[in-house]
């Protein structure tokens, strides 16, 4: 049997790839849901709403290929008309036209479709929840994996950040100090990031032409795009905040977000019916702090994690291990593919 560690995309895709093979195996999930940092919040009406995952363009080819074997949708980010641009929190909002370029796409229904039809793909018992792993022992020919339950594998695939298994994980022979160093240098996706988004009853920004996108520097928000459902019948804005807004409570974020849309699109942005954020810095199970800064992507994709351990019994995947789009759902999808062919040849 193989433990997979972590049920995000490339976890339960790698499932996914063992099933396929008639591989006997088991997913090992810290949270009590499945998922990792794909995430959709559903309004009262089923307006999906991204608090993870969200957009993957042209380039990714491996992930298009997923979501049409799966028999899933993707549409184009709506992007039309003017979006807006502000140096600063406070300062005018100045309407720009964004460049041509390629576009972005969403998953219809919402990016947690894709892992629903994973997740429905596998037999229900064999992904278990509420399990933190906190130690990995090799035996003679097996790896004794212990969590909540103590299980005993043939092998083990990791695919949980690299930061999350360098600082939580004990390994028992010690891993090579290299690749603890590098993994514990390793940035994760999603880490630093704070989502929120608003469900309104009307698109007033299309209606005044308007691409619903915002763009600023300092924050609150920095980044805000147009969250509508590809039918255009139920409306959304969803973005980043800056990350120095953790620290703030949740009542402050919500007022400034609203100043700040009002500012920029005016008194239809309050006419909300509902709000949603997420604060991936208080994921336990996505964010460690780091000793120093880590810029995007740092050691995504690193040479030493296409190596095995454990005499060939321990592997390491996740998004930022792959070394093709490392930090993306595309890195996650080609990491998932790349351990088990690893994993086939080694056994």
């Amino acid at each position: 049997m193989v433990i997979i560690i972590g049920a995000g995309l490339s976890g339960l895709l790698t499932a996914y790839h063992l099933q396929k093979a008639q591989i006997p195996f088991k997913i090992l999930e810290a949270r009590d849901r499945i998922g990792g940092r794909i995430l959709t919040y559903y309004g009262s009406k089923g307006t999906a709403v991204e608090m993870g995952a969200t957009w993957f363009g042209p380039q990714h080819q491996l992930l298009i290929q997923l979501i049409r074997e799966l028999n899933l949708g993707y549409f184009e980010q709506y992007m039309q008309g003017t979006s807006y641009y502000q140096a600063s929190a406070g300062a005018l909002a100045q309407a720009i036209i964004l460049p041509n370029q390629d576009p972005s796409y969403r998953i219809t229904g919402g990016t947690t479709e894709l892992i629903k039809q994973l997740y429905n793909s596998l037999d229900k018992d064999s992904v278990l929840l509420n399990q933190t792993v906190n130690k990995l022992e090799l035996q003679d020919n097996s790896v004794l994996v212990k969590a909540k339950i103590v299980l005993k594998a043939k092998a083990v695939i990791v695919s949980c950040p690299p930061k999350l298994w360098a600082h939580k994980i004990t390994y028992e022979p010690k891993l090579p100090e290299n690749l603890i160093d590098v993994a514990k240098a390793t940035h994760t996706w999603m880490e630093d990031s704070i989502k929120v988004g608003f469900v309104y009853p009307e698109p007033f920004w299309r209606n005044n032409k308007q691409s619903g996108a915002l763009f600023c520097n300092s924050g609150p928000l920095t980044e805000y795009y147009d969250h509508s459902n590809e039918e255009g019948t139920k409306f959304a804005l969803c973005g980043f905040l800056h990350p120095a807004y953790k620290k703030t409570t949740q009542q402050e974020r919500k007022l400034m977000v609203l100043n700040q849309l009002k500012e920029v699109f005016g008194e239809k942005s309050l006419l909300f019916t509902e709000h949603f954020e997420l604060i991936w810095p208080s994921e336990k199970h996505t964010f460690y702090p780091s000793l120093s800064y880590q810029f995007p992507h740092q050691n995504n994709g690193n040479d030493i994690y296409e190596e095995s351990y454990f005499g060939g019994r321990l592997l390491f995947s996740g998004t930022e291990t792959s070394a093709h789009f490392g930090g993306y759902m595309e890195g996650a999808v080609y990491a998932a593919k790349a351990v088990c062919d690893r994993l086939n040849s080694g056994f």
